[in-house]
C-alpha cells in the first residue's frame, strides 16, 4: 500500500464528502483533485475509513460499482436519482466536478 499521510486521507474524506446526492465520481477524480498519484490510494482510504462518508457515491472508471458491493450501490445510486444501465452509472450525466 502507498504509504499516505493524514492530510492526504483528510483530503479524500473532504472530496468523498463533497460529491451532492445524485451525483458520483471515479477513484480517479478524487486522486486527481487530492492531488494523489494513484486511484488505488483512493481506494485503500475507502476501504479504511469512510463508513461516515458516502461511501456509494465513488465508482471506478468503469462506471460500474465493485461486484461485493453492485446490489446495494446501486440501489442507493438509484434513489439519488443517478442514471444507471445495465449495472453501470452514466459517468457523463451524474460525473461531479470538484
Amino acid at each position: 500500500m502507498p504509504a499516505t499521510t493524514e492530510e492526504q486521507v483528510e483530503r479524500v474524506r473532504e472530496l468523498v464528502a463533497s460529491i451532492p446526492s445524485g451525483s458520483v465520481a471515479t477513484y480517479g477524480d478524487i486522486a486527481t483533485a487530492a492531488g494523489l498519484s494513484s486511484p488505488r490510494t483512493v481506494g485503500w482510504i475507502m476501504r479504511t475509513d469512510s463508513a461516515d462518508l458516502p461511501w456509494h457515491r465513488v465508482l471506478g472508471a468503469s462506471g460500474r460499482p465493485a461486484e461485493h458491493l453492485a446490489h446495494r450501490q446501486i440501489a442507493k445510486l438509484e434513489l439519488e436519482g443517478v442514471p444507471v444501465r445495465d449495472g453501470r452509472v452514466d459517468l457523463a450525466a451524474a460525473r461531479h466536478q470538484f
